[in-house]
């Protein structure tokens, strides 16, 4: 399966990755390599839990425009 993310950079320098379709689905790392290979597996056993507690694996998540 392929999520997006979103990665940022916080004040001290760490790289903070979340899954949107994913609620609480979040990691980080000190570079960027490693909080998208943290965040996959974070996605892994969020996806692993949600199946044990019955819970629908992901959430919608969509784009809509704004003007800016």
């Amino acid at each position: 399966m392929k999520f997006s993310v979103t990665i940022n950079r916080d004040e001290d320098g760490v790289w903070i990755v979340e899954c949107p379709s994913i609620p609480g689905c979040v990691s980080q790392g000190i570079t960027k390599e490693d909080a998208l290979e943290n965040i996959a597996d974070a996605i892994h056993q969020c996806l692993q839990v949600r199946a044990e507690q019955g819970m629908a694996l992901t959430i919608e998540i969509k784009q809509i425009e704004v003007a800016a």
